[in-house]
């Protein structure tokens, strides 16, 4: 095995025993990248130089006993809405050209601080506004999308190009790539990770989280990341939690809730299947499966729309007045149908979302995780703008993937996505797990003892 088909969890013990020198690991991770590249493009930059410094660095530390844990010498991407000292943050955009980040974002610096080794930013959506990711192929199908707007981060991880990355999630946007990569994904507690140093889409919808190989390795990255930021108004002290998954596939007591409305509407048979037959083996593992009814799943999309539009108009206001002509077209179509959104449809998703969040909690009392898909459909072949369902109803491709994830973004619920399966084509099926506030420890339990029944999961057979 080579090392960049190294899980973080698997590479992080052989840099700590000394077996495996973060300078190899880096290596074979930038030869992958320079591999995987002409066929993939999951990179707007990659600081090779850079990580090969901070690799030596790194290796020095270890030999003179100074390791600093789990992340310590492991190449790490950061998508490219995500500050380094230095380093370009051009979100995807021309409005973002000329861009040098003056200052370190806190996750950048957290994760510097713990030793891992930025390989490079990866591409996004134009300013994550958008769920396909254009300019990144899927790592299963070149042909087909990556899924967006975290789209590098999910394909960089699945190919071997990075051993663990950061995205962005407002509305899915961790969570649909890394469904349709065979990735996984954690959108954490709605301000258990600090935003400082990277740049929003919808402050009110906004998360930064994990991208990595395995369930247990995300348990790896997430303490790195939490912790109260003064410099992020949303950041919230982070509660003591144990986020280790802990090594037992014993579910004996763990209540799961089985969405009977919303999730399984207009879902592929063969997602359906895939995501039914994990839960049946969550059962299996002794987990109790309880029924439930989403609440107010009709006002969902309204409510996303209603917060996010204005607030990504309100954020581009003054380049969008300056410097229109250097936004993408789907882009600018978007931020300007913000400047026409009366104030009270705002205040109206606003009032939605506070009833929104109190039946969710009320539901998450009588379960400990609700599972359901990710997304509704496999990842559809590059240039598709609509998705028809059997019984002939036309969704863009944008409104079938945020469908399902976009309700851990309005109320600011953990949700982890994890890969359980392909489809006939080939193509990864994700399901999503979904917690109280602050019930990441659950969320990683659960897709830890769930991962564990499964194949080991190899980087993607890239073309």
């Amino acid at each position: 095995m080579r090392p960049y088909e190294l899980t973080l969890t698997a590479a992080a013990d052989a840099i700590r025993s000394r077996r495996l020198s973060p300078v190899e690991l880096v290596d074979s991770v930038l030869d992958r990248i320079d591999e995987v590249e002409p066929h993939l493009n999951a990179y707007a930059t990659v600081t090779g130089e850079q990580a090969r410094r901070a690799a030596r660095r790194a290796a020095d530390d270890v030999a003179a006993g100074q390791h600093r844990g789990p992340l310590h010498g492991i190449p790490l991407g950061l998508k490219d809405l995500i500050d380094v000292a230095g380093t370009a943050t051009s979100a995807g955009s021309r409005v973002r050209a000329d861009h040098s980040a003056p200052s370190d974002s806190t996750v950048a610096a957290r994760l510097s601080a713990a030793g891992a080794v930025l390989v490079g930013k990866t591409h996004t959506h134009e300013f994550a506004y958008g769920l396909t990711t254009p300019q990144t192929s899927n790592a299963w199908d070149p042909d087909r999308i990556a899924g967006g707007s975290s789209g590098g981060s999910a394909v960089a991880v699945a190919a071997g190009a990075a051993t663990f990355a950061l995205g962005t999630d407002t509305g899915g946007s961790i969570r649909v790539p890394v469904a349709l990569n065979g990735v996984v994904g954690l959108k954490p507690t709605y301000g258990l990770v600090p935003r400082t140093g990277v740049t929003s889409l919808s402050w009110s919808l906004d998360h930064v989280g994990p991208v990595t190989r395995t369930v247990e390795d995300a348990a790896l990255v997430l303490p790195a990341l939490v912790g109260h930021d003064p410099g992020d108004p949303a950041s919230v002290p982070a509660p003591r939690s144990d986020h280790r998954p802990g090594e037992g596939t014993d579910l004996t007591g763990l209540r799961v809730g089985v969405p009977g409305n919303y999730y399984f509407d207009h879902v592929d048979p063969e997602v359906e299947a895939a995501v039914r037959h994990a839960i049946a083996r969550l059962q299996d593992l002794g987990a109790l499966l309880v029924d439930v009814d989403i609440p107010m799943a009709r006002h969902v999309r309204a409510t996303h729309w209603g917060l996010m539009v204005p607030e990504a108009t309100a954020y581009h206001e003054r380049t969008l007045r300056t410097v229109p002509e250097l936004y993408q077209a789907d882009v600018r179509v978007l931020l300007e149908a913000g400047e026409l959104m009366p104030a009270g449809d705002y205040l109206r998703a606003q009032r939605a979302r506070t009833l929104m969040r109190q039946a969710w909690a009320r539901l998450l009392d009588g379960v400990d995780v609700v599972a359901a898909p990710t997304v509704p459909a496999t990842a559809v072949t590059a240039g598709s703008e609509t998705i028809t369902w059997p019984d002939g109803t036309v969704e863009s491709v944008s409104d079938a993937y945020v469908r399902l994830s976009s309700p851990a973004n309005i109320t600011g619920l953990p949700s982890l996505s994890v890969p359980v399966g392909h489809d006939s084509a080939g193509l990864p099926v994700g399901m999503q797990l979904m917690a109280r506030p602050f019930g990441e420890s659950v969320l990683l339990r659960t897709g830890r003892a769930y991962e564990s029944t499964m194949p080991a999961r190899k980087p993607a057979p890239v073309a």
